[in-house]
């Protein structure tokens, strides 16, 4: 059986999941945090630069280059883990809801819904959690986005699987 919508929103939020990793790695690379979230949790770590084996000079090479590095820790690394974190944290199930249902042959337009509120919400979570320090609209509006998919996703599922086994 062919599933094109769930397959279109599983490539999508693959997409936004690669954007979201590269973020992480190069806030990573600003603030040469490259264990942890924050400069205090790596300070009993030994320190990379230190006897610099041939890739770490590789990578530090590259990062002086290309990359604007930072001296402080301002808590954005740590936001956009989060973001990215929070991501996979919710975004599988709300895809496995959307796979499970269009092979259950449920009407397209409430995969359509789900899909679009899936990822909508967690692109607006994302750029809130990242761009602002405590609440803010972006992460309101992702929360009760994903929520929405997750209510719809259990309730159909439940749904269509007694239908199944009826």
């Amino acid at each position: 059986m062919v599933i094109p919508i769930s397959t279109l929103y599983v490539g999508l939020n693959g997409l936004i999941a690669l954007v979201l990793s590269y973020i992480v790695a190069m806030e990573r690379a600003k603030t040469r945090t490259w264990h942890g979230a924050t400069q205090t949790e790596v300070v009993n770590q030994p320190n990379y630069l230190e006897d610099l084996n041939p890739w770490a000079a590789f990578v530090e090479h590259y990062t002086q280059k290309t990359v604007a590095t930072k001296s402080s820790d301002d808590g954005v690394l740590q936001r956009k883990i989060r973001a990215h974190g929070n991501f996979i944290e919710y975004v599988p199930l709300g895809l496995l809801f959307m796979i499970a249902l269009e092979l259950m042959s449920c009407p397209p337009w409430l995969l359509w819904l789900m899909g679009s509120a899936l990822t909508l919400g967690r692109i607006a979570h994302a750029w809130g959690l990242i761009k602002t320090y405590g609440p803010s609209p972006g992460r309101a509006i992702g929360f009760f986005l994903t929520w929405f998919v997750y209510c719809i996703g259990v309730g159909a599922s439940i749904y269509y699987g007694m239908i199944g086994l009826l």
